[in-house]
């Protein structure tokens, strides 16, 4: 009985060093980037500035781009993007969830079958469907394609499964219509889940950079991650590692932050729902 429990001390202590090692691993690139990015004049990458630290590159990265404009619009895109997915995936969800109608498993299975298809994939038919439109080269045209969410439909689908369907009796039994149900009982109930994916719609359509780099080709139009890539090759930034990753911090540090700030609901929203 002792030696059992010497062998899942000594377990649990290596499953300790080997996640330590892991999240260690993950952090050397990010704070390579942040100590660049407060070097002065930094033609090599460093961990720890050799120099006193300076918010130089960041002033300069700042007025040499129109990064106040590009932040406007990934703000815009990712709001839009993910007030319509919120509407979208809640409606999809309860009706799987909840509602028994026919087809309800071939449509679930046709929803879950998307989320094993690449985005990359659909490129082709979305920017001829755009041109078509005439939506091309505007803040509409990056948000279309992703109005629905399979991820989004998935997950939040398997926390309204776990919602006692008691609560939404009593709620029609009060006088309350579908849409009160959802509003009330379902979307509050899981508000978990909702973070969840917010954090991941918002971290994906904040990091993309192919599609609304094919569908924008104006200042009023690019994104972030589009920005960055043109000032990385622009002869401002040829050699300097350290307006590269004054640039990089400059776009990456909202998201770090949202993380940090939500990451404990973000992982207990996943092990509620049933995803592991």
């Amino acid at each position: 009985m002792r030696a059992g429990n010497i062998m899942k001390t000594h377990k649990h202590i290596l499953l300790n060093l080997v996640a330590v090692v892991l999240a260690l691993a993950w952090l050397v690139p990010l704070v390579w980037m942040i100590g660049t990015a407060f070097t002065e004049g930094s033609y090599t990458m460093s961990l720890i500035p050799h120099t006193r630290p300076t918010f130089e590159n960041l002033r300069y990265v700042w007025n040499a781009v129109p990064f106040g404009r590009y932040y406007m619009n990934t703000m815009i895109v990712v709001a839009g993007t993910f007030s319509v997915q919120f509407v979208t995936v809640t409606m999809a969800a309860y009706a799987l969830a909840v509602l028994k109608f026919k087809g309800e498993k071939l449509m679930f299975i046709i929803i879950f079958i998307q989320l094993i298809i690449p985005n990359d994939v659909l490129i082709s038919p979305n920017y001829m469907t755009l041109g078509d439109l005439g939506l091309t080269d505007t803040k509409l045209g990056i948000m279309i394609p992703f109005f629905g969410s399979a991820f989004g439909i998935f997950l939040l689908r398997q926390m309204f499964k776990t919602i006692p369907a008691a609560l939404s009796e009593a709620a029609v039994i009060d006088g309350c219509n579908t849409f009160q149900v959802i509003t009330n009982i379902y979307v509050p109930s899981s508000r978990a889940a909702y973070i969840s994916f917010g954090l991941v719609s918002i971290s994906y359509h904040w990091n993309n950079f192919l599609w609304p780099l094919i569908v924008t080709n104006s200042t009023e139009n690019r994104t972030l991650t589009v920005g960055l890539a043109l000032f990385a090759k622009s002869k401002e930034a040829v050699m300097q590692w350290a307006n590269v990753c004054a640039a990089t911090f400059i776009i990456s540090m909202p998201l770090v932050i949202a993380f940090f700030i939500f990451q404990k609901k973000f992982i207990n929203s996943f092990i509620s729902s049933g995803i592991k």
